[in-house]
């Protein structure tokens, strides 16, 4: 794959990778094994300047620097502000210090951004959430054909006529026992 490090196996290999290598034989081992042979020199590049133990693992990825992210002192002004409007019975939230950091003039990070340093800071009580699907227990008739369930669908038809759907279901086993469309 693309992005997959190439396995430590590998990387072992082209650490040990002998400098009279006969001509042609990068390109089959690089066919055989699936990677690039720019990814092979890189390894074998790696492991003879940093020694073979560096070549066995990926370099992490992340990047040295994050110009984006925000800063402590923004981070400081939001808690400032979210407290102050908190002090005064005002709404905190983080559409709301959004908005009266940008009608005092201040530098803003966005709503989520907010919403994230809240968080980070404990100042968030967490609100409880809905019930999880998976709680709900779905009401089934211990015995097959011994209760059943009508629903009925009103449907407009081409024309503007109306009818009727009308299903019968087993609820015990959720078979549609019959159906009727009816004129109304």
């Amino acid at each position: 794959m693309k992005n997959d490090p190439v396995d430590p196996t590998i990387r072992l290999a082209i650490a040990r990778w002998p400098q009279d290598a006969p001509r042609g034989a990068v390109t089959a081992f690089c066919t055989e094994h699936h990677i690039s042979r720019k990814t092979f020199y890189q390894i074998l590049k790696r492991a003879r300047t940093e020694g073979q133990a560096a070549a066995l693992e990926p370099r992490s990825r992340r990047p040295k620097t994050s110009p984006n992210a925000t800063s402590e002192t923004l981070k400081d002004q939001a808690v400032a502000m979210r407290k102050s409007m908190e002090d005064a019975g005002w709404d905190h939230g983080p559409i709301s210090v959004h908005d009266q950091m940008l009608k005092l003039g201040m530098q803003t990070p966005s709503i989520a951004s907010l919403a994230r340093i809240f968080s980070e800071r404990g100042m968030v009580t967490p609100a409880p959430q809905k019930r999880p699907r998976s709680s709900y227990r779905s009401f089934r008739y211990p015995m097959p054909n011994a209760c059943w369930q009508l629903d009925a669908t009103e449907y407009v038809l081409e024309g503007g006529r109306k009818c009727v759907i009308f299903q019968l279901l087993d609820d015990h086993s959720r078979v549609a026992v019959a159906s009727l469309v009816a004129r109304t």
